[in-house]
């Protein structure tokens, strides 16, 4: 590949360096969310600001800790992933927002992904279409064990990835709605608890790179318990997914430091 850093060692797209960043990454969509996150490090310091990608660096526990943004989708978020592992992350939780499909999972509840229906784009030109989106087992068993720790309501499986937004939330106008209502309807029936945009695709990449990668989301709402004049509450603070996710982090690192002995 080019070098078109002249040399530098900065990362192309995130403007980071090795010693930059942890080994452990929290990974939020949104930019904004970076700096809730970081409040929960020691001495978080920004690091990089570059395009939809803002990475913060502190600590947990004595250990250096990141929080890098990914944007919308699985493009921006496997490049990521694969600019942070250049510079020595190894360990990722994808922590971000989610519509329930299933009609237990409600608005303000948690979804910890275990794997991730691959309909979407990028994780196709990591991997073939037969080979599973699965969450690394020690990441689900540490964000499962956080929720219990922090007594959340949360909800363990598969989610659906997807590419359109509005595919999922307006299939009937879209030229191909035959697919995708189709479908949709497959995955009530596997039982899939919700859907959202990046996890096929990291947890592919991070297959890829021989790296430990989950997902914690927080249920905005559901629009099939809607659809059947269920309560569904519409919820948006994320602050329950960013302290089950920290706190995964934690056990991540006592977890790593036993084994060490």
């Amino acid at each position: 590949m080019s070098d078109y850093m002249n040399g530098t060692g900065i990362q192309y797209h995130l403007h980071i360096k090795a010693g930059d960043v942890g080994r452990y990454v929290i990974l939020p969509g949104d930019p904004k969310r970076v700096p809730l996150i970081a409040r929960y490090l020691d001495d978080a310091k920004l690091i990089a600001d570059s395009r939809e990608f803002v990475t913060y660096t502190g600590f947990l526990d004595g250990e250096k800790v990141s929080v890098t943004s990914t944007g919308i989708g699985g493009p921006s978020a496997s490049i990521a992933m694969e600019e942070l592992h250049k510079c020595g992350s190894d360990t990722f939780i994808r922590m971000g927002t989610c519509g329930g499909i299933a009609l237990e999972v409600m608005g303000g509840d948690v979804v910890i992904a275990t794997a991730a229906v691959r309909m979407e784009g990028t994780s196709r030109e990591y991997a073939p279409i037969e080979f599973p989106a699965a969450a690394n087992y020690e990441v689900v068993q540490a964000l499962v064990q956080a929720a219990k720790q922090l007594d959340k309501t949360h909800h363990t499986g598969i989610v659906q990835c997807k590419d359109s937004f509005y595919g999922q939330h307006d299939p009937s106008l879209m030229p191909v709605s035959y697919e995708l209502i189709n479908k949709w309807e497959a995955w009530k029936r596997l039982g899939v608890l919700a859907s959202e945009m990046e996890s096929a695709a990291l947890f592919v990449v991070a297959a890829h790179l021989h790296i430990r990668c989950g997902s914690a989301f927080f249920v905005v709402g559901n629009q099939e318990r809607e659809l059947l004049g269920m309560e569904n509450p519409k919820l948006h603070d994320t602050e329950d997914a960013i302290k089950v996710t920290v706190q995964a982090i934690r056990n991540l690192i006592r977890l790593d430091k036993e084994k060490q002995r």
